[in-house]
């Protein structure tokens, strides 16, 4: 029997596909290079734009093509799917399930099957508890749960074991880790091996000066921080819910730079949401401007519903949103 994941958005669910693999590997499967030689189809979901499901609703000539050649053939939706989405996807696969329930409720100590021998994914934690009004995961993948220090750590020797140089510990927010992520970093810095840690993302309140001090000390963490602002206006954070002023974020990015001599620092920003007017643009270009970020995600905003911002007028035409981004990518690249 072979399978076949096709993963849709972030490093969460690209280690997500990793303990799948894991999973149905010692179920006795294997890995099949193409859709159309497997018995099994995953595929991880991404539901936190509009853009992400329609190209998974994309698949579904394919999806029923393969199906009538093969009547054995099992397809299966994971991932992070949002309720009002489930019955389209119902028309062409044959499970839409909860990952929690397809793996087990402690799907994370699952033993990945790592797709890189370079580096690796270790998820430390996944939901979220903040409820950004635009953002579907609270919804989909629940609240915040962590795993203890000492489950990270067997997993990260193992990792260093098996010779990953590059370990990138994930989670929606790992500044909440409720253990301690500052001494987390501390614990797995100290361990023997050569290797490096990175980790994903932050959210500017709750990143800590104890933090901030952990990444300067540490040797073996990269002096990388993702820290997304998603917008350059106080106004505009307030709609996405974001708990933080432009005052606070440019605050934390001078402390950073000051106790990190050299730090790369990168961020997310969603143009065009709902309301945002030319002079809110503006005040997110005289942030980029001032802060001179190392690389920016830059995104152009989409409704998702059952959110918040789903209740918001999309007024904002797609013209008018990549005009934005293209602004704001050039002052990136001039930095580049």
């Amino acid at each position: 029997m072979k399978y076949f994941i096709k993963t849709f958005g972030c490093q969460m669910n690209e280690s997500d596909s990793e303990r799948i693999a894991g999973f149905l590997e010692r179920q006795g499967y294997k890995k099949s290079e193409n859709m159309e030689m497997a018995d099994l189809i995953v595929v991880v979901a991404c539901s936190v734009r509009q853009t992400a499901i329609d190209r998974i609703l994309g698949l579904k000539p394919k999806i029923r093509k393969l199906k009538a050649q093969n009547s054995k053939l099992k397809t299966i939706l994971t991932g992070c799917v949002i309720k009002s989405d489930e019955s389209k996807f119902k028309e062409f696969f044959d499970d839409v399930i909860d990952i929690k329930k397809f793996l087990g409720g402690k799907y994370l100590s699952i033993k990945p099957k790592c797709q890189s021998l370079l580096s690796a994914y270790l998820p430390i934690m996944t939901g979220c508890d903040n409820y950004c009004s635009y953002c579907v995961v609270p919804y989909t993948r629940g609240r915040e749960i962590a795993r203890s220090i000492d489950e990270i750590v067997k997993e990260f020797k193992e990792l260093v074991k098996q010779g990953h140089k590059e370990i990138i510990l994930l989670g929606q927010n790992v500044n909440s880790y409720k253990h301690g992520f500052a001494k987390l970093l501390k614990k797995l810095d100290g361990l023997s091996g050569n290797f490096r840690i990175k980790f994903l993302t932050n959210h500017p309140k709750d990143m800590s000066d104890e933090l901030i001090d952990a990444i300067a000390e540490c040797e073996k963490v990269e002096k990388e921080i993702h820290l997304p602002i998603q917008s350059g206006d106080d106004e505009i954070l307030k709609k996405m819910n974001r708990r933080y002023t432009v005052r606070h974020y440019k605050d934390l990015v001078k402390r950073i730079r000051q106790k990190i001599p050299g730090v790369k620092i990168s961020t997310d920003v969603i143009v065009g949401f709902p309301g945002e007017t030319e002079k809110q643009f503006e005040n997110t270009v005289k942030l980029f401007k001032k802060i001179k970020f190392d690389k920016a995600y830059i995104n152009k905003y989409s409704s998702r519903a059952g959110t918040p911002a789903s209740k918001l007028q999309d007024d904002i035409s797609l013209g008018e949103k990549k005009r934005r981004w293209s602004i704001l990518n050039e002052i990136v690249k001039k930095k580049a």
